[in-house]
């Protein structure tokens, strides 16, 4: 069983980015896996934006990346690029923190003019970052997300699909067989 820490970099507590994630984090503990969320807005922002590297929420975030095998980025993209608090909280760990870890990255966002944002501005910082491996990313465009009342989501069927396919192509990465290929 592999640890995967499930990084959510939206700012808001209703995000569809948020959702999404801890939806695709079933599909992960389903096929084995010990799935840690980390929504990045519940970090202190005096410890992100002051760069307070001895904060325990950094300490313990920093610890979270440590310990994982691998990690799963979720970002809305905002200005062509990734969510600045993710940015700030990728800035604080070590610069090695993802050597020898498999990367998962996602994103949301409103127009498909964003969806390079995964190639063009999130995966070069996992790479300089040490990544062993970073696997196919998906974009998932808002309106094939949608957010009930109750907490439930609802993914468009091609969405749903494509989604499944990375999340298990990540699995097997990180030396699992997935057996939910038909779920999503």
């Amino acid at each position: 069983m592999a640890t995967i820490l499930s990084v959510s970099g939206s700012p808001s507590a209703t995000s569809r980015t948020g959702r999404l994630l801890r939806h695709l984090d079933q599909r992960l503990i389903a096929q084995g896996h010990d799935v840690v969320p980390l929504d990045v807005r519940t970090v202190p922002a005096e410890a992100l934006f002051g760069a307070d590297f001895r904060h325990p929420a950094i300490v313990e975030a920093t610890e979270l990346f440590a310990r994982a095998d691998g990690i799963v980025v979720g970002t809305p993209v905002y200005k062509a690029s990734y969510s600045g608090v993710l940015k700030a909280l990728l800035d604080l760990l070590p610069q090695y923190a993802l050597t020898g870890k498999t990367v998962l990255p996602l994103a949301t966002g409103g127009s498909v003019a964003h969806v390079l944002a995964i190639d063009y501005a999130l995966r070069p910082v996992l790479n300089s970052m040490g990544a062993a491996h970073i696997v196919q990313g998906w974009f998932t465009l808002d309106r094939d997300i949608t957010a009930h009342e109750d907490g439930s989501l609802t993914i468009a069927p091609d969405a749903a699909e494509a989604l499944g396919q990375v999340v298990d192509q990540f699995s097997t990465a990180l030396g699992r067989t997935p057996y939910l290929a038909a779920a999503s």
